[in-house]
């Protein structure tokens, strides 16, 4: 059944009002998020916001639900989800039970009917009665627009359902209204504030475009991811935070799988803080890095660059086997199993180390003719040396036919291919 949409004013007087009650509530947004939030109390249209995971997308739709006084409602989209997911759907078991409660009632209705057709008819003209909304179950679509107070409504990670869903979408973002069938058209009675987060795993239709504000949401600044950090009071210094921050950034520059986010640099922030450190080192993020590196070839390439993030001027050996034993270069095993990769070592070069041999001379040394004697088909040392002198001949070459080269090569070759 049709209402009127009740067109409820912006809970904001200004851009600078936005990040004003986001920052209130600790959500850290910069002028241009601020602008388009704005725009979206005003203008009553959704947001589709894209970026990469953990940049603070589905954090702005809560703390816009806590900053406007609103319900929030989430819609968690997949792959294979479908509109009773999503809309409603009908209580069957509740249709039923009440079917057979009934079942005395209705023969009372149908007793006086001459013939099936007849009875047909008398109980079509009760199916208002099973076809109601007390029978329909409510998906957060149709519940956002059933709404009887205001709601924030997220739909999270639109990317990962199917694209029949986005067909669904177009009628609930583009009139906020949702038709049922069986009973009719529902129309908001206020409109929600709509936000959709994608992480771009796939392209979404033009259709669903139009009908949004846009705004790609990326990393952001380190000055403005430093103060998000600080918002939070995680507990660590101000020059340390500054640091973890940069070496995040930096991180995050590495052909990683996944990149660091926000909330993880804040999590690695509370866990440095824990841990009680006020200054950063290269060994105390390797203990920690799995707080924001989540992948074990992301872990090796990770500990291989904190020393350089930490201090630019180190030296790094990279002597790392890399399967977690400690081996040792002397040749000696340490088998205490560790948790990961051992990281790389800094260290600042001195000077040459004189005490070891020399391995151009050790080279040059066993670089003698005849060392190969015997070997492969070579002529013996005695051998040798009696054809330096011109006691014997050296020996011939054997001649190699064509077809002996066509058949060491050629048919090889072919074999390979």
């Amino acid at each position: 059944m049709s209402t009127p949409t009740d067109q409820t004013a912006s809970p904001f007087g200004s851009v600078d009002e936005v990040v004003d009650a986001l920052a209130e509530h600790g959500y850290i947004a910069d002028r241009r998020l601020a602008t388009t939030v704005f725009l979206l109390t005003r203008l009553e249209k959704p947001l589709l916001l894209e970026g990469p995971a953990g940049v603070g997308k589905t954090e702005l739709a809560k703390m816009l639900a806590v900053a406007t006084g609103r319900r929030f409602l989430r819609l968690q989209c997949y792959e294979g989800q479908d509109e009773t997911k999503a809309l409603y759907e009908w209580d069957y078991g509740k249709q039923l039970l009440y079917t057979q409660m009934l079942r005395e009632k209705i023969a009372e209705i149908v007793q006086d009917a001459p013939d099936i057709p007849s009875s047909v008819e008398k109980i079509k003209n009760q199916d208002s009665v099973f076809f109601s909304e007390d029978f329909l179950a409510e998906r957060p679509l149709l519940e956002a627009i059933r709404s009887d107070e205001p709601v924030v409504l997220l739909i999270d990670e639109v990317d990962r359902a199917d694209e029949a869903l986005e067909a669904v979408l177009l009628e609930t973002l583009g009139e906020f209204q949702v038709s049922v069938p069986e009973i009719g058209t529902f129309v908001a009675k206020h409109a929600p504030y709509v936000i959709l987060t994608s992480n771009n795993t796939r392209d979404l239709a033009a259709a669903l475009k139009r009908r949004c504000l846009h705004l790609f949401l990326d990393y952001p600044t380190a000055e403005r991811e430093l103060e998000i950090v600080r918002s939070k009071n995680t507990g660590l210094p101000e020059a340390t935070a500054r640091e973890l921050v940069e070496v995040v950034r930096g991180l995050r520059e590495l052909e990683l799988r996944k990149a660091p986010s926000i909330s993880e640099t804040i999590d690695w922030a509370r866990t440095l803080a824990v841990l009680g450190v006020d200054e950063l080192s290269s060994a105390i993020l390797s203990d920690t890095v799995s707080v924001v590196v989540k992948y074990d070839k992301d872990v090796t390439k990770a500990l291989g660059a904190l020393p350089k993030l930490v201090d630019p001027n180190a030296v790094v050996d990279d002597h790392g086997h890399g399967h977690g034993h400690g081996h040792g270069h002397d040749g000696g095993h340490d088998n205490g199993h560790s948790s990961g990769p051992a990281p790389a070592v800094a260290r600042h070069v001195d000077g040459d180390d004189e005490d070891g041999p020399d391995g151009r001379a050790v080279r040059a040394a066993k670089d003698q003719e005849g060392r190969h004697a015997g070997v492969y088909g070579a002529p013996g040392r005695e051998y040798q040396e009696k054809a330096r002198s011109g006691e014997t001949e050296p020996p011939k070459k054997r001649p190699v036919s064509p077809s002996q080269g066509t058949r060491s090569f050629g048919l090889g070759m072919k074999r390979a291919l």
